[in-house]
């Protein structure tokens, strides 16, 4: 363990409060607690985050991998001045696309870089952190906090992170398998999960406390707090759904949208076929297309429209799908189907 009386006040001159440091580990162990499942060991404070897998019943495991954070909906938190939900936000992005290979999420590690560490800011991010871990069944066994004066503002910060999961060669889900007349079943979004931000803060000039605090009746709630919602975590529906069916493919739509991310999950030679009035869209991205002006491709071309996540599956296997999957808390839907062409046909 460091030595708690360890101090620089050279370091502290220059803008790097070492101490601050070891109160947010203190803050944070709570919610890291929580997170503790089989095979995770007891790492804070060590150089490396230790995890001793499960491997029984696996004839060939294999380890995936995802990175990625949470982008300029950073910014929005900023101004809200609420930091316990896009510690979720981080996860879900890395969880939802090991999830796409049929892995179940083993651990997880962030990485906070900051301006200036307010260890209570810091815990609050590590909250939503830990409950991403949570939702998705994974361990939070280490992280990273690194206080940059002079190259973040005091008041901001950047997230990200990483996570691991593993699979059973066997039961990746694989494309190949996938013939015309296959399914789409799309599973909803809570909103723009954690991409497009740069486009959605310009168009609705969120640039202030007063902009976010904007109330929409069509919402039922501030722009704050529609845009602010975390991205869903799909891991234990998409599990409890392989675990009876088939899964031949799995998009998580982030940044780009249908026409980037669905022809991803699609074996080649064949073409997603979706009918533009079957996507359930929410009034946000009715919202933020009014007001922005936003041809209608590039929605498509640029959010999830309120579908975050689509499975493929064999036709005869889709209704179950659909009913384990709402067993499961997920208002899950048929979004279409496979059908000879290439990439994504809205129609």
């Amino acid at each position: 363990m460091a030595n708690k009386d360890s101090r620089s006040k050279s370091y502290e001159a220059a803008g790097v409060d070492i101490t601050a440091g070891y109160k947010a580990v203190e803050l944070m162990k709570k919610h890291i607690d929580r997170t503790v499942i089989p095979g995770a060991m007891p790492s804070i404070g060590n150089f490396g985050g230790l995890f001793v897998p499960d491997l029984a019943g696996m004839k060939e495991p294999i380890l995936v991998s995802g990175t990625d954070g949470v982008g300029t909906k950073l910014k929005l938190a900023f101004l809200a001045d609420k930091h316990n939900t896009v510690g979720i936000d981080c996860v879900a992005m890395c969880v939802n696309d090991i999830i796409c290979c049929g892995a179940k999420p083993m651990f997880f590690l962030d990485y906070i870089a900051l301006g200036k560490n307010v260890p209570e800011r810091v815990a609050s991010i590590v909250e939503g952190v830990a409950e991403g871990c949570v939702q998705s069944g994974c361990a939070l066994i280490g992280g990273e906090t690194a206080e940059m004066p002079g190259f973040y503002p005091e008041n901001e910060y950047d997230l990200a992170g990483f996570a691991v999961g593993i699979v059973d060669k066997e039961k990746i889900f694989d494309v190949n398998t996938q013939i015309e007349g296959d399914k789409l079943i799309a599973l909803p979004s809570t909103g723009f999960h954690s991409n497009g931000y740069s486009l959605v803060r310009k168009v609705f000039g969120l640039t202030s406390e007063e902009a976010i605090a904007e109330y929409v009746p069509s919402l039922g709630c501030t722009l704050g707090e529609a845009l602010l919602r975390p991205t869903k975590i799909y891991v234990k529906p998409v599990l409890a759904v392989a675990d009876e069916i088939k899964i031949k493919g799995c998009a998580h739509i982030t940044g780009g949208g249908f026409y980037e991310n669905i022809p991803r999950a699609v074996k080649e030679g064949l073409c997603a076929s979706i009918r533009e009035k079957d996507v359930k869209t929410p009034p946000v991205f009715d919202l933020l297309e009014e007001r922005g002006n936003i041809p209608r491709r590039d929605m498509f071309n640029t959010f999830n429209m309120g579908v975050g996540m689509c499975l493929i599956v064999a036709a005869e296997d889709a209704e179950k799908a659909v009913e384990i999957l709402k067993a499961n808390g997920e208002e899950a839907y048929i979004l279409g189907e496979l059908k000879k062409g290439e990439g994504v046909e809205i129609c």
